[in-house]
């Protein structure tokens, strides 16, 4: 890599690599494997576990001081009160994995005091290296990341990811869906949030939208995002995301136009107050004075949104807080 990394980014793409290693050998005898069910349609692999330890055993041995919050083993590893917390995917998309279809990726992030701070996505079957730090760019390998500069639905492209779990509510989607479908010039899911995420940021896709994603799967992707010039918000246009289960994200012209079609789906809980809910990431780099809310209003040309009910009065996006409580498991 041409350019000087910050040594907590260097710790993170070493982990991800060696994660990476484990599930390319993997990969080779895939029938093989030992297989569990989490839930119905929500698997677990061996090769999950194992790159999980791996990540984990790099991460500690560098800083043992650090938080823990992973999808196998939650809170599990790592110290319990820390600022610095790493949170992890070792293996997003193990349904494509276990299927030897060729789309799935680690995911690696550092927050410190609540603010995603370094970012790591390694797709192991093309060795793609995502990664970010904040404030000093998203990079694919060597290459700076900028997201589109479309600024018509009718002419982007749009990732989604679809609810397989039980008890999610495919009504609601497929009416999402084709909120969507019928105003873009295509819809993608190839089963990674975290690789949908970081193809925002390098322009492939123009948008995306999701819903049931946990933290572990859109954190490092989240700070692509911003770190490349996109915003990502929830289906209200607000910057309270991580722990909301609904995430849309875009260039700033799609992601006002995304929202305008999502807000009438949102499930975000309103009790929360600005004290105890998780707020924003950083703007994107370059429009440090952007947040997702005023994106919005200026992409649609208006001061405030319409949905089925008007939204709250407007509050001052806070740094976004990663809850020390363990994160239930889905």
């Amino acid at each position: 890599m041409s350019q000087a990394l910050h040594p907590m980014l260097n710790i993170a793409i070493k982990a991800a690599r060696t994660a990476g290693a484990l599930i390319n050998r993997a990969s080779m005898d895939v029938d093989l494997l030992r297989i569990s069910s989490k839930a119905p349609n929500d698997f677990v692999t061996e090769v999950d576990q194992a790159a999980e330890r791996a990540i984990i055993e790099v991460l500690l041995t560098a800083y043992p001081g650090h938080g823990i919050l992973a999808e196998e083993s939650g809170r599990e590893h790592g110290a319990k009160d820390s600022d610095y917390l790493w949170i992890i995917d070792p293996l997003d998309g193990t349904t494509n994995f276990i299927h030897g279809f060729p789309v799935y990726a680690v995911s690696i992030a550092l927050a410190f005091k609540g603010q995603v701070q370094q970012a790591v996505v390694y797709d192991p079957s093309r060795n793609d290296l995502f990664y970010a730090s904040r404030g000093r760019g998203a990079f694919l390998n060597d290459k700076r990341l900028r997201v589109s500069k479309r600024i018509r639905m009718s002419e982007s492209l749009i990732g989604t990811g679809f609810p397989f779990r039980k008890g999610d509510n495919f009504k609601r989607y497929v009416r999402m869906f084709e909120a969507v479908m019928q105003n873009c010039a295509g819809l993608r899911r190839p089963g990674a949030a975290a690789l949908d995420l970081c193809y925002v940021a390098a322009g492939y896709y123009d948008g995306f939208f999701e819903t049931g994603l946990s933290p572990w799967d859109i954190a490092a992707g989240s700070l692509m995002i911003t770190e490349a010039g996109g915003l990502i918000g929830n289906f209200t246009g607000d910057a309270d995301f991580l722990y909301q289960r609904e995430v849309v994200a875009g260039n700033p012209k799609i992601y006002g136009q995304l929202v305008q079609t999502l807000a009438p789906y949102t499930k975000v809980t309103k009790a929360e107050t600005a004290s105890t809910a998780p707020a924003a990431l950083t703007a994107p780099a370059g429009e440090a004075d952007l947040t997702p809310e005023a994106a919005l209003s200026a992409s649609l040309g208006v001061t405030e949104v319409a949905v089925d009910a008007p939204p709250a009065a407007p509050t001052k996006p806070l740094a976004l807080r990663i809850r020390k409580a363990d994160v239930k498991q889905t």
